[in-house]
């Protein structure tokens, strides 16, 4: 399974960014796709995370009310709608997917190579 996420950038505070995953090798049918996000010297922490199948959404309480995570199951692709971003919100996003849901880094067996989200004040 791979995992390639795309679409971060540099983007002023209110602005709104939509980084996407692509699944190639193998689709969870049944599974979870998540993102989470790694600021320098911090832990990475979980964000959003989406059922593959029946859509239950999870958020964050730091992003819920700004961000929408969204599946594609046509293309194998997950997004994350960010909008009214906050400078503390610039960090590298990485996606990762599991059979079940969790927002425990550990849980995930499956992650992509994090794509960079800088908002400046």
């Amino acid at each position: 399974v791979q995992l390639q996420a795309s679409g971060g950038g540099l983007v002023q505070a209110g602005g709104s960014l939509r980084p996407s995953c692509a699944v190639s090798g193998r689709t969870f049918s049944s599974g979870f796709m998540a993102w989470f996000r790694q600021a320098p010297g911090k832990e990475r922490d979980f964000v959003a995370a989406i059922g593959w199948r029946g859509g239950n959404k999870y958020y964050a309480d730091s992003v819920k009310g700004r961000f929408t995570i969204s599946r594609d199951n046509a293309k194998n692709t997950v997004y994350l709608q960010m909008n009214s971003l906050k400078p503390e919100d610039t960090a590298v996003y990485y996606c990762a997917a599991d059979r079940s849901y969790s927002t425990s880094v550990n849980h995930y067996a499956y992650w992509g190579q994090g794509t960079q989200v800088t908002v400046s004040s």
